[in-house]
């Protein structure tokens, strides 16, 4: 009885030290077998003082003779799922489909590789294919005949100077709305808070909202036309005369100078082009469905990001927030979405 109580300690710190099947020994134990092995003590002797098996001495002293270090080597684990292969044929299937969500990948991955992939897997081997989702980008559709013609207007300008540039006075449309509701895309929530009323992004059927005409240059703003109903030919000639004109005299003083507008029904009419004819404005030639070379769609979404921030409840207030911004762009933001343009004709 005085034996067991002496030797239940011992055996006790044994266990201790003793982990699971297939799991690694500690440092400490480690070091133990590297000292008494370096005492002269045969691998024998040091399995049964220390409790463990024969081979792990062999193998970790084994170890310590090839590479001088008593660390564990890093283990195989468990083989993927999907191997090289599988994952070439997931990525081009995914750039085969981009707009394909998860859920549809995972469909066809199960069916194609034969396997039990879930929504979680599917989507980490994506982000090894070195693939991410995002958010699409908006652009309008232009068929095969427009893409030419876009191509051969933006090499046609490529060696424009800043200069060049700089002596063009831009022109747009836009449509400013009343923002409801939250105005995130996102929302953080926990999972049980999908229907809560605060995590809803509400929205109406058709919002108040102002459309409004508009100048810039890289010299300055030009002037600002809030436009109440529907801009025909006549309507816009009348916008040309009473603020085109004024803004090309203020910001050019005379200099020649060019005038991008884009191919809408009332800027191309006859009527209007006539009218530009006989005012003696140079018009810039531009390509259909292209806004995305225009510096001044920049500016719109720089206002309504600003307006969506002020949120305004009328239409009135509307209308005052959109005079406000409209003020408040500073010259070094139009000189800089100016000089961007080559860069635009680039990526074009």
């Amino acid at each position: 009885m005085i034996g067991y109580k002496s030797n239940f300690p011992e055996m006790l710190s044994h266990s201790q030290t003793r982990m699971g099947r297939g799991s690694p020994l500690c440092k400490q134990m480690r070091e133990q077998i590297v000292e008494q092995f370096k005492n002269n003590i045969s691998q024998r002797a040091i399995a049964r003082n220390l409790g463990i098996s024969s081979s792990t001495v062999r193998n970790i002293i084994k170890r310590f003779r090839e590479s001088g270090e008593i660390t564990a080597r890093k283990r195989q684990g468990r083989k993927p799922t999907l191997n090289a292969r599988d994952l070439r044929s997931l990525r081009r299937y995914c750039i085969k489909n981009r707009h394909q969500c998860i859920k549809d990948i995972t469909t066809w991955a199960q069916e194609h590789f034969k396997k039990p992939l879930s929504v979680t897997t599917v989507r980490r081997y994506i982000c090894k294919c070195k693939l991410k989702l995002y958010y699409a980008k908006k652009k309008p559709f232009i068929n095969n005949t427009q893409k030419r013609r876009r191509v051969h207007w933006a090499q046609a300008h490529l060696r424009w100077t800043d200069a060049k540039w700089k002596s063009v006075l831009w022109s747009d449309e836009s449509t400013f709305q009343i923002v409801f509701g939250n105005c995130g895309r996102r929302v953080l929530r926990t999972n049980e808070e999908k229907n809560h009323p605060n995590c809803y992004r509400r929205k109406v059927q058709k919002p108040a909202s102002v459309m409004v005409w508009g100048c810039i240059s890289a010299q300055g703003m030009g002037n600002l036309h809030i436009c109440e109903g529907t801009i025909d030919a006549e309507r816009y000639i009348q916008v040309l005369e009473q603020h085109m004109l004024p803004s090309k005299q203020r910001l050019f003083h005379g200099r020649p100078c060019l005038f991008q507008q884009d191919n809408a029904k009332p800027h191309s009419a006859r009527v209007t082009t006539a009218w530009l004819r006989s005012k003696r404005v140079r018009v810039l030639d531009w390509p259909a469905c292209s806004p995305d070379p225009s510096p001044i769609e920049n500016m719109w979404r720089i206002m309504k990001h600003k307006i969506r921030q002020r949120r305004p409840r009328t239409v009135d207030q509307l209308k005052l927030y959109i005079k406000q911004e409209w003020e408040r762009i500073p010259p070094e933001k139009l000189q800089k979405l100016v000089s961007s343009v080559p860069k635009r004709l680039l990526s074009v």
